[in-house]
């Protein structure tokens, strides 16, 4: 049963990086002036901002698809997340208390308020790190169980 969880989170966790991280790319892709504007963390642009960290989420997706290595997926999972975490952070700490444009200008063309494309991103964060963080403790505890012991076969009595 475990197993079917953890393939679930590894799916479900490439999915949102693959939505994510698309809206990313193709808000890097436009031309309006707010992409040219500094990040208020990292200090580039905001379209290079997009550009990285989208590439960077569709390759863990791609890792989340196709990769066999079930720590490699969930590990990459947990370090993208904490590295959002660590942002987030950087944008409290500075006191910046805008909306996160983690979508880019996407969530203009859709129409959704930016409080609320906000809120979402905070829960898809909680929802990869708590799940990227718990599938690899769930992993170390089974590598850290002794094997199951066999039925003896010895016949002395």
């Amino acid at each position: 049963m475990q197993k079917k969880l953890i393939r679930y989170f590894i799916y479900s966790a490439g999915l949102l990086l693959l939505t994510t991280g698309a809206a990313k790319i193709i808000s890097a892709c436009g031309r309006v002036r707010i992409l040219q504007t500094p990040d208020p963390v990292l200090a580039i642009s905001l379209q290079n901002l997009f550009w990285v960290v989208g590439s960077l989420e569709l390759a863990v997706a791609l890792v989340c698809f196709f990769a066999k290595r079930v720590r490699l997926q969930v590990g990459l999972v947990a370090w993208l997340a904490t590295n959002f975490v660590f942002y987030r952070l950087g944008l409290f700490w500075i006191g910046y208390h805008k909306p996160c444009s983690c979508l880019g200008n996407l969530t203009d063309a859709l129409h959704i308020p930016p409080q609320i494309a906000n809120t979402v991103m905070k829960i898809i964060l909680g929802y990869l790190l708590i799940g990227s963080y718990a599938t690899l403790f769930w992993l170390w505890r089974q590598k850290r169980k002794p094997p199951p012991s066999t039925p003896s076969t010895d016949a002395t009595a």
